[in-house]
Protein backbone atom coordinates (compact mmCIF):
# COMPACT_ATOMS: atom_id res chain seq x y z
CA UNK A 1 0.00 0.00 0.00
CA UNK A 2 1.21 3.57 -0.62
CA UNK A 3 1.63 6.23 2.07
CA UNK A 4 -0.73 9.15 1.53
CA UNK A 5 1.90 11.53 3.03
CA UNK A 6 4.74 10.60 0.70
CA UNK A 7 5.61 12.97 -2.17
CA UNK A 8 3.12 12.69 -5.00
CA UNK A 9 5.02 11.88 -8.14
CA UNK A 10 4.05 9.86 -11.20
CA UNK A 11 5.13 6.58 -9.64
CA UNK A 12 3.08 7.28 -6.51
CA UNK A 13 0.02 8.19 -8.56
CA UNK A 14 0.42 4.94 -10.48
CA UNK A 15 0.67 2.88 -7.27
CA UNK A 16 -2.38 4.66 -5.80
CA UNK A 17 -4.35 3.92 -8.97
CA UNK A 18 -3.46 0.24 -8.63
CA UNK A 19 -4.49 0.32 -4.94
CA UNK A 20 -7.85 1.88 -5.81
CA UNK A 21 -8.45 -0.66 -8.58
CA UNK A 22 -7.68 -3.51 -6.19
CA UNK A 23 -10.05 -2.05 -3.61
CA UNK A 24 -12.85 -1.76 -6.16
CA UNK A 25 -12.20 -5.33 -7.35
CA UNK A 26 -12.33 -6.58 -3.77
CA UNK A 27 -15.62 -4.75 -3.12
CA UNK A 28 -17.16 -6.12 -6.35
CA UNK A 29 -16.00 -9.63 -5.42
CA UNK A 30 -17.64 -9.32 -2.00
CA UNK A 31 -20.91 -8.14 -3.60
CA UNK A 32 -20.92 -11.04 -6.07
CA UNK A 33 -20.20 -13.53 -3.29
CA UNK A 34 -23.05 -12.10 -1.19
CA UNK A 35 -25.43 -12.33 -4.16
CA UNK A 36 -24.42 -15.95 -4.84
CA UNK A 37 -24.94 -16.75 -1.15
CA UNK A 38 -28.47 -15.32 -1.34
CA UNK A 39 -29.21 -17.37 -4.46
CA UNK A 40 -28.02 -20.56 -2.75
CA UNK A 41 -30.18 -19.80 0.26
CA UNK A 42 -33.23 -19.19 -1.95
CA UNK A 43 -32.68 -22.46 -3.81
CA UNK A 44 -32.29 -24.30 -0.51
CA UNK A 45 -35.56 -22.83 0.79
CA UNK A 46 -37.30 -23.82 -2.46
CA UNK A 47 -35.88 -27.32 -2.11
CA UNK A 48 -37.14 -27.64 1.46
CA UNK A 49 -40.54 -26.22 0.47
CA UNK A 50 -40.99 -28.61 -2.46
CA UNK A 51 -39.74 -31.65 -0.57
CA UNK A 52 -42.35 -30.87 2.07
CA UNK A 53 -44.99 -30.66 -0.68
CA UNK A 54 -43.78 -33.96 -2.16
CA UNK A 55 -43.96 -35.68 1.22
CA UNK A 56 -47.58 -34.55 1.61
CA UNK A 57 -48.67 -36.18 -1.66
CA UNK A 58 -46.20 -39.08 -1.94
CA UNK A 59 -45.76 -41.22 1.20
CA UNK A 60 -42.09 -41.57 2.07
CA UNK A 61 -40.95 -44.77 3.76
CA UNK A 62 -44.46 -46.13 4.00
CA UNK A 63 -44.63 -49.76 5.05
CA UNK A 64 -46.88 -52.50 3.83
CA UNK A 65 -48.67 -54.39 6.59
CA UNK A 66 -47.03 -57.71 7.37
CA UNK A 67 -47.92 -60.63 9.56
CA UNK A 68 -46.19 -60.45 12.89
CA UNK A 69 -44.00 -57.58 14.04
CA UNK A 70 -42.81 -55.26 11.26
CA UNK A 71 -39.05 -54.67 11.22
CA UNK A 72 -37.95 -51.05 11.64
CA UNK A 73 -35.80 -49.78 8.78
CA UNK A 74 -33.56 -46.76 8.47
CA UNK A 75 -36.41 -44.85 6.80
CA UNK A 76 -38.80 -45.29 9.74
CA UNK A 77 -38.91 -42.37 12.17
CA UNK A 78 -38.23 -42.91 15.88
CA UNK A 79 -40.55 -41.53 18.50
CA UNK A 80 -38.58 -38.29 18.51
CA UNK A 81 -38.91 -37.88 14.75
CA UNK A 82 -35.28 -38.81 13.93
CA UNK A 83 -34.54 -41.65 11.48
CA UNK A 84 -33.64 -44.93 13.15
CA UNK A 85 -30.42 -46.74 12.31
CA UNK A 86 -30.64 -49.85 10.20
CA UNK A 87 -30.93 -53.05 12.19
CA UNK A 88 -29.26 -56.31 11.26
CA UNK A 89 -31.37 -58.83 9.44
CA UNK A 90 -33.29 -61.16 11.67
CA UNK A 91 -32.80 -64.88 11.40
CA UNK A 92 -35.58 -66.70 9.64
CA UNK A 93 -37.94 -68.36 12.11
CA UNK A 94 -38.11 -72.13 12.19
CA UNK A 95 -40.86 -73.57 10.08
CA UNK A 96 -43.85 -74.98 11.88
CA UNK A 97 -45.50 -78.20 10.93
CA UNK A 98 -48.68 -76.59 9.67
CA UNK A 99 -48.04 -72.97 8.59
CA UNK A 100 -51.11 -70.80 8.33
CA UNK A 101 -51.78 -70.11 4.62
CA UNK A 102 -51.84 -66.49 3.37
CA UNK A 103 -55.34 -65.34 2.43
CA UNK A 104 -55.88 -65.30 -1.32
CA UNK A 105 -56.26 -61.91 -3.00
CA UNK A 106 -59.84 -61.01 -3.76
CA UNK A 107 -61.08 -58.93 -6.69
CA UNK A 108 -62.01 -56.21 -4.21
CA UNK A 109 -58.49 -56.10 -2.72
CA UNK A 110 -56.95 -56.03 -6.20
CA UNK A 111 -59.19 -53.13 -7.22
CA UNK A 112 -58.26 -51.32 -4.02
CA UNK A 113 -54.55 -51.79 -4.80
CA UNK A 114 -55.06 -50.46 -8.33
CA UNK A 115 -56.83 -47.37 -6.95
CA UNK A 116 -53.99 -46.78 -4.51
CA UNK A 117 -51.40 -47.14 -7.25
CA UNK A 118 -53.36 -44.82 -9.56
CA UNK A 119 -53.71 -42.28 -6.76
CA UNK A 120 -49.98 -42.37 -6.05
CA UNK A 121 -49.14 -42.12 -9.75
CA UNK A 122 -51.35 -39.04 -10.03
CA UNK A 123 -49.68 -37.58 -6.96
CA UNK A 124 -46.26 -38.16 -8.47
CA UNK A 125 -47.28 -36.40 -11.71
CA UNK A 126 -48.60 -33.44 -9.74
CA UNK A 127 -45.47 -33.40 -7.62
CA UNK A 128 -43.34 -33.40 -10.77
CA UNK A 129 -45.21 -30.38 -12.12
CA UNK A 130 -44.72 -28.66 -8.77
CA UNK A 131 -41.07 -29.64 -8.96
CA UNK A 132 -40.65 -27.95 -12.35
CA UNK A 133 -42.88 -24.99 -11.61
CA UNK A 134 -41.48 -23.95 -8.23
CA UNK A 135 -37.83 -23.91 -9.19
CA UNK A 136 -36.46 -27.14 -7.74
CA UNK A 137 -35.65 -28.21 -11.27
CA UNK A 138 -33.77 -24.92 -11.59
CA UNK A 139 -30.89 -26.40 -13.55
CA UNK A 140 -33.12 -28.53 -15.83
CA UNK A 141 -35.58 -25.70 -16.29
CA UNK A 142 -32.81 -23.28 -17.23
CA UNK A 143 -31.46 -25.83 -19.71
CA UNK A 144 -34.91 -26.45 -21.23
CA UNK A 145 -35.55 -22.74 -21.71
CA UNK A 146 -32.14 -22.22 -23.28
CA UNK A 147 -33.15 -24.65 -26.04
CA UNK A 148 -36.13 -22.61 -27.26
CA UNK A 149 -35.62 -20.52 -30.41
CA UNK A 150 -36.76 -17.00 -29.55
CA UNK A 151 -38.02 -14.81 -32.37
CA UNK A 152 -39.92 -11.50 -32.22
CA UNK A 153 -43.62 -12.14 -32.79
CA UNK A 154 -45.82 -10.28 -30.28
CA UNK A 155 -47.42 -6.85 -30.15
CA UNK A 156 -49.15 -6.77 -26.76
CA UNK A 157 -49.80 -3.02 -26.92
CA UNK A 158 -51.55 -3.13 -30.29
CA UNK A 159 -54.52 -0.81 -30.82
CA UNK A 160 -56.36 -3.82 -32.29
CA UNK A 161 -56.69 -5.37 -28.81
CA UNK A 162 -60.17 -4.80 -27.37
CA UNK A 163 -60.98 -4.49 -23.68
CA UNK A 164 -57.37 -5.13 -22.71
CA UNK A 165 -58.11 -4.70 -18.99
CA UNK A 166 -60.61 -7.60 -19.09
CA UNK A 167 -57.97 -9.86 -20.62
CA UNK A 168 -55.45 -9.45 -17.82
CA UNK A 169 -54.44 -12.89 -16.55
CA UNK A 170 -55.65 -14.72 -19.67
CA UNK A 171 -53.14 -16.78 -21.63
CA UNK A 172 -53.59 -16.66 -25.41
CA UNK A 173 -51.28 -18.86 -27.47
CA UNK A 174 -51.09 -18.38 -31.24
CA UNK A 175 -49.92 -21.73 -32.63
CA UNK A 176 -48.75 -21.66 -36.25
CA UNK A 177 -47.69 -24.72 -38.21
CA UNK A 178 -45.19 -23.72 -40.89
CA UNK A 179 -44.97 -25.76 -44.07
CA UNK A 180 -41.45 -24.75 -44.99
CA UNK A 181 -39.79 -27.38 -47.17
CA UNK A 182 -36.47 -27.21 -45.32
CA UNK A 183 -35.32 -30.79 -44.74
CA UNK A 184 -38.01 -32.33 -46.96
CA UNK A 185 -37.05 -35.20 -49.26
CA UNK A 186 -38.49 -36.24 -52.62
CA UNK A 187 -40.30 -39.14 -50.91
CA UNK A 188 -42.30 -36.67 -48.80
CA UNK A 189 -44.11 -35.56 -51.99
CA UNK A 190 -44.34 -31.96 -50.75
CA UNK A 191 -41.59 -30.31 -52.79
CA UNK A 192 -38.18 -29.13 -51.66
CA UNK A 193 -36.70 -25.87 -50.35
CA UNK A 194 -35.42 -25.17 -53.88
CA UNK A 195 -38.76 -25.69 -55.63
CA UNK A 196 -40.99 -24.19 -52.90
CA UNK A 197 -39.24 -21.27 -51.21
CA UNK A 198 -40.14 -19.45 -48.01
CA UNK A 199 -42.66 -20.59 -45.41
CA UNK A 200 -46.45 -20.57 -45.18
CA UNK A 201 -48.81 -20.98 -42.25
CA UNK A 202 -50.22 -24.43 -42.88
CA UNK A 203 -52.03 -24.34 -39.53
CA UNK A 204 -53.21 -21.41 -37.40
CA UNK A 205 -54.76 -22.05 -33.97
CA UNK A 206 -55.58 -19.61 -31.18
CA UNK A 207 -55.62 -21.35 -27.78
CA UNK A 208 -57.42 -19.31 -25.12
CA UNK A 209 -56.89 -20.17 -21.44
CA UNK A 210 -58.80 -17.79 -19.15
CA UNK A 211 -57.43 -16.42 -15.91
CA UNK A 212 -59.35 -18.90 -13.75
CA UNK A 213 -57.89 -21.83 -15.80
CA UNK A 214 -61.24 -23.62 -15.64
CA UNK A 215 -61.37 -24.37 -19.35
CA UNK A 216 -59.55 -23.98 -22.66
CA UNK A 217 -60.91 -23.02 -26.07
CA UNK A 218 -58.93 -23.65 -29.26
CA UNK A 219 -60.05 -21.79 -32.39
CA UNK A 220 -58.65 -22.84 -35.78
CA UNK A 221 -58.42 -20.49 -38.76
CA UNK A 222 -58.49 -21.78 -42.38
CA UNK A 223 -55.24 -20.97 -44.14
CA UNK A 224 -57.35 -19.73 -47.10
CA UNK A 225 -59.33 -17.34 -44.91
CA UNK A 226 -59.72 -14.03 -46.78
CA UNK A 227 -58.20 -11.12 -44.85
CA UNK A 228 -56.89 -7.63 -45.26
CA UNK A 229 -53.22 -8.18 -44.57
CA UNK A 230 -51.78 -5.39 -42.39
CA UNK A 231 -48.63 -3.47 -43.23
CA UNK A 232 -45.74 -5.69 -42.16
CA UNK A 233 -41.98 -5.99 -42.30
CA UNK A 234 -40.78 -8.66 -44.70
CA UNK A 235 -39.55 -11.77 -42.86
CA UNK A 236 -36.70 -14.05 -43.90
CA UNK A 237 -37.63 -17.58 -42.77
CA UNK A 238 -34.04 -18.75 -43.19
CA UNK A 239 -32.49 -16.16 -40.84
CA UNK A 240 -35.54 -15.14 -38.76
CA UNK A 241 -34.83 -11.46 -39.43
CA UNK A 242 -37.23 -8.69 -40.45
CA UNK A 243 -36.49 -6.18 -43.19
CA UNK A 244 -38.29 -3.81 -45.55
CA UNK A 245 -41.89 -2.72 -44.93
CA UNK A 246 -44.49 -4.40 -47.16
CA UNK A 247 -47.72 -2.39 -47.75
CA UNK A 248 -51.09 -3.72 -46.61
CA UNK A 249 -53.09 -5.81 -49.08
CA UNK A 250 -56.82 -6.58 -49.37
CA UNK A 251 -58.59 -9.82 -50.25
CA UNK A 252 -55.59 -12.09 -49.70
CA UNK A 253 -55.24 -15.45 -47.96
CA UNK A 254 -54.34 -15.68 -44.27
CA UNK A 255 -51.29 -17.81 -44.99
CA UNK A 256 -49.83 -14.97 -47.07
CA UNK A 257 -49.40 -12.98 -43.84
CA UNK A 258 -46.92 -15.55 -42.56
CA UNK A 259 -45.29 -15.98 -45.96
CA UNK A 260 -44.66 -12.22 -46.27
CA UNK A 261 -44.24 -10.96 -42.71
CA UNK A 262 -43.66 -14.05 -40.59
CA UNK A 263 -44.74 -14.36 -36.94
CA UNK A 264 -45.28 -10.63 -36.38
CA UNK A 265 -47.55 -10.26 -39.39
CA UNK A 266 -49.76 -13.28 -38.68
CA UNK A 267 -50.04 -12.15 -35.04
CA UNK A 268 -51.21 -8.72 -36.21
CA UNK A 269 -53.74 -10.31 -38.59
CA UNK A 270 -55.25 -12.56 -35.89
CA UNK A 271 -55.40 -9.71 -33.36
CA UNK A 272 -57.24 -7.60 -35.95
CA UNK A 273 -59.80 -10.36 -36.49
CA UNK A 274 -60.25 -11.38 -32.85
CA UNK A 275 -59.41 -8.30 -30.77
CA UNK A 276 -57.67 -10.70 -28.36
CA UNK A 277 -54.33 -10.02 -26.70
CA UNK A 278 -51.91 -12.67 -27.93
CA UNK A 279 -49.16 -13.07 -25.35
CA UNK A 280 -47.51 -16.30 -26.58
CA UNK A 281 -46.44 -17.33 -30.08
CA UNK A 282 -45.52 -20.92 -30.94
CA UNK A 283 -44.32 -21.70 -34.46
CA UNK A 284 -43.86 -25.36 -35.45
CA UNK A 285 -41.99 -26.49 -38.55
CA UNK A 286 -43.88 -29.55 -39.72
CA UNK A 287 -40.77 -31.18 -41.19
CA UNK A 288 -39.20 -31.21 -37.71
CA UNK A 289 -42.55 -32.14 -36.19
CA UNK A 290 -41.85 -35.80 -37.01
CA UNK A 291 -38.93 -35.84 -34.58
CA UNK A 292 -41.12 -34.57 -31.73
CA UNK A 293 -43.61 -37.39 -32.30
CA UNK A 294 -40.92 -40.05 -32.53
CA UNK A 295 -39.21 -38.75 -29.37
CA UNK A 296 -42.24 -39.74 -27.27
CA UNK A 297 -42.76 -43.07 -29.01
CA UNK A 298 -45.59 -42.00 -31.32
CA UNK A 299 -49.15 -40.79 -30.80
CA UNK A 300 -52.22 -43.04 -30.64
CA UNK A 301 -55.22 -42.11 -32.84
CA UNK A 302 -58.42 -44.14 -33.21
CA UNK A 303 -59.58 -44.99 -36.75
CA UNK A 304 -62.98 -46.42 -37.62
CA UNK A 305 -61.85 -46.99 -41.24
CA UNK A 306 -58.61 -46.83 -43.24
CA UNK A 307 -57.42 -43.30 -44.08
CA UNK A 308 -56.63 -42.42 -47.69
CA UNK A 309 -55.96 -38.99 -49.17
CA UNK A 310 -56.52 -38.01 -52.80
CA UNK A 311 -53.05 -36.42 -52.97
CA UNK A 312 -50.96 -38.32 -50.39
CA UNK A 313 -52.41 -41.79 -51.03
CA UNK A 314 -53.01 -44.45 -48.35
CA UNK A 315 -51.96 -43.06 -44.97
CA UNK A 316 -53.34 -45.61 -42.48
CA UNK A 317 -54.42 -49.10 -43.52
CA UNK A 318 -55.44 -50.39 -40.07
CA UNK A 319 -58.49 -49.62 -37.95
CA UNK A 320 -58.83 -49.20 -34.20
CA UNK A 321 -56.12 -47.58 -32.08
CA UNK A 322 -53.08 -46.93 -34.25
CA UNK A 323 -49.76 -45.46 -33.10
CA UNK A 324 -48.63 -42.85 -35.63
CA UNK A 325 -44.95 -42.00 -36.02
CA UNK A 326 -42.66 -40.14 -38.40
CA UNK A 327 -43.89 -39.61 -41.95
CA UNK A 328 -47.22 -41.28 -41.21
CA UNK A 329 -47.92 -38.75 -38.43
CA UNK A 330 -46.88 -35.89 -40.71
CA UNK A 331 -49.19 -37.11 -43.49
CA UNK A 332 -52.04 -37.38 -40.99
CA UNK A 333 -51.83 -33.70 -40.06
CA UNK A 334 -51.14 -32.56 -43.64
CA UNK A 335 -53.91 -34.46 -45.44
CA UNK A 336 -56.58 -32.15 -46.91
CA UNK A 337 -58.65 -34.38 -49.18
CA UNK A 338 -59.43 -37.50 -47.17
CA UNK A 339 -61.93 -39.95 -48.62
CA UNK A 340 -64.83 -40.42 -46.21
CA UNK A 341 -64.36 -36.96 -44.72
CA UNK A 342 -67.65 -35.08 -45.35
CA UNK A 343 -65.81 -31.76 -45.66
CA UNK A 344 -63.07 -33.09 -48.00
CA UNK A 345 -61.24 -29.84 -47.24
CA UNK A 346 -59.24 -27.83 -44.72
CA UNK A 347 -62.09 -28.06 -42.20
CA UNK A 348 -61.57 -31.80 -41.75
CA UNK A 349 -57.84 -31.31 -41.62
CA UNK A 350 -58.16 -28.67 -38.88
CA UNK A 351 -60.18 -31.10 -36.76
CA UNK A 352 -57.54 -33.82 -37.24
CA UNK A 353 -54.77 -31.38 -36.34
CA UNK A 354 -56.59 -30.35 -33.16
CA UNK A 355 -57.10 -33.99 -32.21
CA UNK A 356 -53.48 -34.89 -32.92
CA UNK A 357 -52.04 -31.94 -31.00
CA UNK A 358 -54.21 -32.76 -27.99
CA UNK A 359 -53.10 -36.41 -28.12
CA UNK A 360 -49.44 -35.41 -28.47
CA UNK A 361 -49.63 -33.14 -25.43
CA UNK A 362 -51.42 -35.87 -23.49
CA UNK A 363 -48.53 -38.22 -24.32
CA UNK A 364 -45.89 -35.64 -23.34
CA UNK A 365 -47.57 -35.07 -19.97
CA UNK A 366 -47.92 -38.80 -19.27
CA UNK A 367 -45.77 -40.60 -16.71
CA UNK A 368 -44.30 -42.62 -19.59
CA UNK A 369 -42.51 -39.45 -20.79
CA UNK A 370 -42.32 -37.27 -17.67
CA UNK A 371 -40.43 -39.92 -15.70
CA UNK A 372 -38.19 -40.97 -18.59
CA UNK A 373 -35.38 -38.42 -18.78
CA UNK A 374 -34.22 -39.91 -22.08
CA UNK A 375 -37.61 -39.37 -23.73
CA UNK A 376 -38.13 -35.97 -22.10
CA UNK A 377 -34.68 -34.70 -23.11
CA UNK A 378 -35.13 -36.04 -26.64
CA UNK A 379 -38.54 -34.37 -26.92
CA UNK A 380 -37.19 -31.01 -25.71
CA UNK A 381 -34.31 -31.19 -28.18
CA UNK A 382 -36.64 -32.05 -31.07
CA UNK A 383 -39.05 -29.36 -29.91
CA UNK A 384 -36.20 -26.84 -29.98
CA UNK A 385 -35.14 -27.90 -33.49
CA UNK A 386 -38.61 -27.57 -34.96
CA UNK A 387 -40.11 -24.78 -32.86
CA UNK A 388 -39.65 -21.03 -32.59
CA UNK A 389 -41.57 -18.25 -30.92
CA UNK A 390 -41.81 -15.68 -28.18
CA UNK A 391 -42.69 -16.05 -24.48
CA UNK A 392 -42.67 -19.86 -24.60
CA UNK A 393 -40.68 -20.87 -21.51
CA UNK A 394 -41.20 -24.00 -19.41
CA UNK A 395 -43.95 -22.46 -17.26
CA UNK A 396 -45.91 -21.28 -20.30
CA UNK A 397 -45.61 -24.60 -22.10
CA UNK A 398 -46.74 -26.51 -19.01
CA UNK A 399 -49.81 -24.23 -18.85
CA UNK A 400 -50.56 -24.93 -22.52
CA UNK A 401 -49.96 -28.67 -22.22
CA UNK A 402 -52.09 -29.04 -19.09
CA UNK A 403 -54.96 -27.16 -20.70
CA UNK A 404 -54.96 -28.63 -24.21
CA UNK A 405 -54.39 -32.26 -23.25
CA UNK A 406 -57.79 -32.39 -21.53
CA UNK A 407 -56.38 -33.16 -18.06
CA UNK A 408 -59.88 -32.71 -16.68
CA UNK A 409 -62.66 -34.10 -18.87
CA UNK A 410 -64.86 -31.64 -20.71
CA UNK A 411 -62.65 -28.60 -20.19
CA UNK A 412 -61.30 -28.28 -23.73
CA UNK A 413 -63.44 -27.05 -26.62
CA UNK A 414 -62.11 -27.17 -30.19
CA UNK A 415 -63.84 -25.17 -32.91
CA UNK A 416 -63.21 -23.35 -36.17
CA UNK A 417 -63.74 -19.67 -36.83
CA UNK A 418 -67.18 -19.10 -38.43
CA UNK A 419 -67.10 -18.83 -42.24
CA UNK A 420 -69.64 -19.21 -45.04
CA UNK A 421 -68.25 -22.69 -45.65
CA UNK A 422 -67.59 -22.31 -49.38
CA UNK A 423 -64.75 -20.62 -51.26
CA UNK A 424 -65.51 -17.41 -53.17
CA UNK A 425 -64.42 -16.61 -56.73
CA UNK A 426 -60.89 -15.91 -55.46
CA UNK A 427 -60.68 -19.34 -53.84
CA UNK A 428 -60.81 -17.80 -50.34
CA UNK A 429 -62.93 -18.66 -47.31
CA UNK A 430 -65.07 -15.72 -46.21
CA UNK A 431 -65.42 -14.85 -42.52
CA UNK A 432 -68.92 -14.55 -41.01
CA UNK A 433 -68.12 -11.29 -39.26
CA UNK A 434 -71.11 -11.06 -36.92
CA UNK A 435 -70.74 -14.67 -35.74
CA UNK A 436 -66.98 -14.24 -35.33
CA UNK A 437 -67.53 -11.04 -33.36
CA UNK A 438 -69.89 -12.88 -31.01
CA UNK A 439 -67.42 -15.74 -30.53
CA UNK A 440 -64.40 -13.58 -29.74
CA UNK A 441 -66.39 -11.27 -27.49
CA UNK A 442 -67.38 -14.30 -25.42
CA UNK A 443 -63.71 -15.32 -25.17
CA UNK A 444 -62.61 -11.81 -24.19
CA UNK A 445 -65.28 -11.57 -21.49
CA UNK A 446 -64.97 -15.28 -20.55
CA UNK A 447 -68.70 -15.84 -20.86
CA UNK A 448 -70.48 -18.91 -22.37
CA UNK A 449 -69.70 -19.47 -26.04
CA UNK A 450 -72.39 -19.00 -28.69
CA UNK A 451 -74.67 -22.01 -28.53
CA UNK A 452 -73.69 -22.98 -24.97
CA UNK A 453 -76.36 -23.00 -22.31
CA UNK A 454 -75.95 -19.97 -20.00
CA UNK A 455 -76.31 -22.23 -16.97
CA UNK A 456 -73.55 -24.58 -18.17
CA UNK A 457 -70.49 -24.37 -15.97
CA UNK A 458 -67.03 -24.85 -17.49
CA UNK A 459 -66.16 -27.45 -14.87
CA UNK A 460 -69.27 -29.58 -15.34
CA UNK A 461 -68.19 -33.19 -15.71
CA UNK A 462 -69.54 -35.22 -18.67
CA UNK A 463 -70.29 -38.92 -18.37
CA UNK A 464 -67.29 -41.14 -17.72
CA UNK A 465 -67.31 -42.62 -21.22
CA UNK A 466 -67.36 -39.26 -23.02
CA UNK A 467 -64.35 -37.83 -24.82
CA UNK A 468 -62.10 -35.42 -22.94
CA UNK A 469 -62.61 -32.63 -25.45
CA UNK A 470 -65.50 -31.36 -27.54
CA UNK A 471 -65.35 -30.18 -31.12
CA UNK A 472 -67.71 -27.74 -32.79
CA UNK A 473 -68.03 -27.55 -36.53
CA UNK A 474 -67.43 -24.32 -38.43
CA UNK A 475 -70.51 -22.17 -38.64
CA UNK A 476 -72.15 -22.02 -42.05
CA UNK A 477 -74.57 -19.59 -43.56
Amino acid sequence: MTDQLEPVDDATKYRRKIDESLARFSAAHDELEAEERKKRQRRQRLLEHTMTALQRVVPVGSRSPRRGNARRTNTDPDDDGEPAPAEPAEEAPEKTADPEPEPASTPRSKARKRRVLASRATAVVIATLVFLGTGIGWGAKTWFESQFNEIAALDENSSDIRQAAEQLGDENFLIVGSDTREGASAEDNVGTAETVTGARSDTVMLAHIPKDRKRAVVVSFPRDLEITRPECQRWDSATGEYGEVVPAAEEVKLNSAFNVGGPRCVTKAIQQISGMKINHFVGIDFQGFKGMVDAVGGVTIHFTEPMEDAELGLIVAETGDVVLKGDQALSYVRARKVYGDPTFSDYGRMQRQQQFLSSLLRKVMSSDVLFDMGKMTSFVQEFARSTFGENIGVDQMITLAQSMRGMDAGKVTFLTVPTVGEANERGNEVLLESAAEELFQALIENTPLPGEEPTQQPNDQPPADSDSATTQQAATA
